[in-house]
C-alpha cells in the first residue's frame, strides 16, 4: 500500500504539474549555508578558513557519496579574494543525473575506501594511462619532473599532432593551480585553451595528519563527452595497473543537463553548499531533505542562537538561482523580456526583497534593490527597459549589456545585487559568465528543507507567470516609503499576500501548505500581552544600517556598517468588536512620548500599527557619538477612561544584567531567554508621568525615531 502523501508534498507536485502543463523548463539551484552555532572559533564567526571546516565538509561529502555510489568526488579550485594568497578548497560530487555509472572500474575514493595501493601502482598507472590515451587517438606523451605531482601526461583530443618543440613549452612545468594565485580574469588553463591537455599524477595529503594518497590532477575539460571518455580511459588504465584508490583534484569539470555537480566550499562563518540545479521542485525537495539530514548529523545548523535568545540565520545567506537545462534553453532567453519583467516585479513588491532577507538590508547590503542605487541609475533603468522592449528578439548579450549596469550596488559591484545577472551572458567572466542564470540574493538561510523548497516554488512560479504576462509594465518610485513603510512586517505581509493573489489569478498559486511556510515570520516575534480586550504585540522590524566610509575603499568579504540602530513594530489588535469603535482613543507611550499609530484593516478587524527606532548599543566605531544606548524601551498602554494600564519593558539583555551561562543549547532555551526580556507589569494610570507629543523631526509616516526626541 502506497504511503499517504502529505499536503505539503502534494502542493509541490501540483506546482510541478502546473509548469509542465505550460511546457516550461525552469531549473532551480540554491546555495544553502550551515554553521557550527556552538563554536566560538573565528572560522564559524567571521573567517572563511580554519582548522575544522574542511573536516566537516569531507564528512558530509563522504555521506553524500555513500548515498550516491556512482558519483565521483573532485577537489577543484574554489574562490579566491584579493586578500587571500591561494584559492579556497572546493569539494564536489560529480554524477550523471540518470544514476548510471560514469565509468565502470574507476579506482575507489580514498575517503570511502579501506583499500591500499601497492608501492609501484601509481607509476604503473601512469604508464598504462599514456598507452590507453594514445590508443584512443589522443596522441599522448608522458614525461616526469622533479616536483610534486611530477608524473605528467600531455595529450590532444583533436586530430592535430604535437608540435616538434611541444616538450619545450615552459608551461609543462607549471605548479598545481591549487597553489597559484587566481588571476583577476579568473582561473584559466592556457594549455587546454590551445587543445593541449596535461594530467599530473603524484601523492597528496587529503586531510591534515593523514598519509598521502595517489592523486590525479585534471586539466580544464570543456565538454562532458570528452571528460567521460577520459574517465573511461582512467578506469581501464587503473584496472591494468591494479590501482585500487585514487583521489581527484584540479580544474572544475564540464557540466551540462546530464550532470549533477554539487560542491561544498568555505565562506565567512559558514560552510556553503552549491547544490546542483534541479529541473523541478520535487527533486529540489528530495536533495534538500537529504542535505539537511546530513548536516544535522554533523551538528551543523542553518541558524544561530544569540546569547539573549535572538534567532538569526546561519550568517551566510541562502541564495537561489533560476535557469534552464543549458544556456541556450534558459527561460531568460526563450522569453527575452523576462529579465526586465522580473526587475519591475521585484520593484513593485518590496516583500520579495525584505520579507525573506537576512538581518542586513539596504543600499550597502549584500543584496540591494535596483531602486536603492543612486537616483540617476534608477532613472536610467526605465529608459534601458524601454529600449530593450522595442526589440522583439534581443540577443543574449544585448539583454545583459542593457540591464547589468543597473543591477549593482552603489560602488558598482555586480555581485552585490538583489538580482545578480553576472552569469546571464557576461563575456568578461571566463567559464561561468554565459550560463543563462539569474541569481536571487535577498534571502537568508532557510531553517529547513521544506521552507527552502517553498521559496524555490515561489520564484519558479513568479518566473512562469512573467513568461506569459507583463504584470507590472512600469517602475514605481517608492521614495521614502521604501525604507519607512516596508520596514514594518505588517506591510510586507500585506504585499506578499498580493503576490500570492496574483499568482493564483495566473493559475500558479503555490497552495496553502506552501503559503503558510512562506508567511511564517516567527523568528521576528518578540512578545505580546493582553489587556482590556486588546493585544499589544511587538516584533522586530527591518533596519537599513548605513555603511561607514566609502564603499569603494572597503573591499573583501565584509564591510563596516553602523548596526546600532534597531526598529520595532508595535501593533494593537482588539479582541472585542466594541473596541473597534474607538481605537484612536487608546494611548501608547514610548517612554514619555505618545506614539502615533496608523489604523489599518486586518482580517480580524481594525489594527493599529507603529514603528519605533532607537539606539540599542553604542558601537566602538559608528555614527552619532552623542547618542547613548536607549534601552530598555518602555511601552505603556492606556485604555480610554481606564484606571489601570500596563507597562512593557523591552530589554536587550537579561533584565538583571546578569551574564548568560553560554549560548542557548536549543530553540526552546532561546525562546525562554527572549521571553524573559519582555517584562510586563500593571500600574495605576495616576502613577504615569506626564506624556508629551514627540517633536516633528522624530516622526515619519510610519515610525517614531526616539533618537531624534
Amino acid at each position: 500500500m502506497e504511503p499517504e502523501i502529505s499536503a505539503f508534498d502534494a502542493a509541490i507536485d501540483a506546482h510541478d504539474e502546473a509548469l509542465q502543463a505550460r511546457k516550461l523548463d525552469i531549473w532551480v539551484g540554491a546555495e544553502p549555508t550551515f554553521t557550527n552555532r556552538q563554536s566560538h572559533s573565528a572560522e564559524w564567526l567571521t573567517d572563511a578558513l580554519g582548522k575544522s571546516k574542511q573536516k566537516y565538509a569531507l564528512r558530509i561529502l563522504q555521506r553524500l557519496a555513500q548515498n550516491n555510489p556512482h558519483a565521483l568526488i573532485l577537489r577543484t579550485l574554489g574562490r579566491q579574494y584579493a586578500e587571500e594568497q591561494r584559492p579556497r578548497w572546493n569539494l564536489g560530487l560529480y554524477q550523471l543525473r540518470s544514476g548510471e555509472v560514469l565509468a565502470t572500474g574507476l579506482p575507489e575514493e580514498p575517503l570511502i575506501s579501506t583499500k591500499t595501493n601497492s608501492a609501484d601502482a601509481l607509476e604503473q598507472f601512469w604508464q598504462q594511462l599514456i598507452s590507453v590515451l594514445d590508443s584512443e587517438g589522443w596522441h599522448a606523451k608522458g614525461f616526469q619532473l622533479d616536483a610534486p605531482m611530477g608524473m605528467r601526461i600531455l595529450f590532444r583530443i583533436d586530430e592535430e599532432s604535437f608540435r616538434a618543440d611541444a616538450e619545450l613549452d615552459p608551461r609543462l612545468a607549471r605548479t598545481s593551480p591549487h597553489l597559484d594565485c587566481i588571476p583577476l580574469k579568473g582561473a584559466q588553463d592556457e594549455l587546454a585553451e590551445e587543445g593541449l591537455y596535461m594530467v599530473s599524477l603524484g601523492y597528496t595529503e587529503l586531510q591534515q595528519g593523514e598519509p598521502d594518497q595517489a592523486c590525479i590532477e585534471i586539466p580544464a575539460f570543456t565538454d562532458v563527452l570528452q571528460f567521460t571518455r577520459f574517465l573511461k580511459c582512467v578506469a581501464l588504465a587503473a584496472q591494468k595497473a591494479d590501482l585500487l584508490t585514487l583521489s581527484w583534484k584540479g580544474f572544475s569539470p564540464p557540466v551540462d543537463e546530464t550532470i549533477a555537480w554539487t560542491t561544498l566550499t568555505p565562506d565567512p562563518a559558514v560552510l556553503e553548499i552549491n547544490a546542483a540545479p534541479a529541473p523541478d521542485a520535487r527533486q529540489f525537495l528530495q536533495f534538500s531533505r537529504e542535505l539537511f539530514k546530513l548536516t544535522r548529523k554533523e551538528q551543523l545548523s542553518p541558524y544561530r542562537l544569540q546569547y539573549n535568545g535572538q534567532i538569526s540565520d546561519s550568517g551566510g545567506g541562502g541564495q537561489f538561482t533560476l535557469g534552464g537545462p543549458d544556456p541556450q534553453r534558459s527561460p531568460f532567453f526563450n522569453q527575452p523580456q523576462l529579465t526586465s519583467r522580473l526587475i519591475r516585479y521585484l520593484n513593485h513588491h518590496p516583500a520579495l526583497s525584505y520579507w525573506f532577507a537576512p538581518l542586513y538590508v539596504g543600499s550597502s547590503s549584500q543584496s540591494p534593490r535596483a531602486d536603492e542605487n543612486v537616483r540617476e541609475s534608477f532613472s536610467e533603468l526605465a529608459l534601458a527597459q524601454y529600449q530593450l522592449a522595442r526589440i522583439e528578439q534581443p540577443e543574449a548579450e544585448f539583454i545583459w549589456r542593457s540591464l547589468s549596469p543597473f543591477l549593482v550596488d552603489t560602488s558598482g559591484n555586480a555581485h552585490r545585487s538583489e538580482l545578480n545577472i553576472e552569469k546571464l551572458w557576461n563575456p568578461y567572466l571566463p567559464q561561468r559568465g554565459c550560463l543563462g542564470l539569474v541569481e536571487f540574493r535577498a534571502f537568508r538561510m532557510s531553517p529547513d528543507a521544506e521552507t527552502m523548497t517553498s521559496i524555490a516554488v515561489l520564484l519558479r512560479a513568479i518566473a512562469a507567470m512573467l513568461t506569459d504576462l507583463d504584470v507590472k509594465p512600469d517602475l514605481i518610485d517608492w521614495g521614502s516609503q521604501l525604507h519607512d513603510r516596508f520596514a514594518l512586517p505588517f506591510y510586507l505581509r500585506e504585499d506578499l499576500q498580493q503576490v500570492f493573489e496574483e499568482l493564483e489569478q495566473a493559475g500558479l498559486g503555490p497552495g496553502t501548505p506552501i503559503i503558510e511556510r512562506l508567511s511564517d515570520q516567527s523568528y521576528r516575534y518578540i512578545g505580546y500581552t493582553d489587556f482590556a480586550d486588546c493585544r499589544l504585540e511587538v516584533s522586530q522590524a527591518l533596519e537599513f544600517w548605513p555603511l561607514l566610509g566609502d564603499a569603494a575603499t572597503q573591499g573583501g568579504g565584509s564591510r563596516l556598517v553602523d548596526a546600532s540602530t534597531s526598529r520595532l513594530q508595535v501593533t494593537l489588535h482588539f479582541t472585542s468588536t466594541s473596541q473597534n469603535d474607538n481605537p484612536g482613543e487608546w494611548t501608547l507611550l514610548a517612554g514619555s512620548y505618545r506614539v502615533p499609530m496608523r489604523q489599518e484593516n486586518h482580517e480580524k478587524g481594525i489594527i493599529l500599527v507603529a514603528g519605533l527606532r532607537y539606539r540599542s548599543f553604542v558601537p566602538w566605531s559608528g555614527l552619532h557619538p552623542g547618542i547613548t544606548a536607549q534601552g530598555p524601551i518602555v511601552l505603556t498602554l492606556i485604555p480610554p477612561g481606564a484606571q489601570k494600564c500596563i507597562r512593557v519593558s523591552l530589554h536587550e539583555w537579561q533584565p538583571q544584567q546578569l551574564p548568560y551561562a553560554g549560548l542557548p543549547e536549543s530553540l526552546e532555551e532561546a525562546q525562554n531567554r527572549a521571553a524573559e526580556r519582555f517584562v510586563v507589569e500593571q500600574l495605576d494610570v495616576s502613577d504615569i508621568p506626564e506624556a508629551f507629543d514627540p517633536p516633528a523631526q522624530a516622526l515619519t509616516g510610519y515610525c517614531l525615531d526616539l533618537r531624534r526626541c
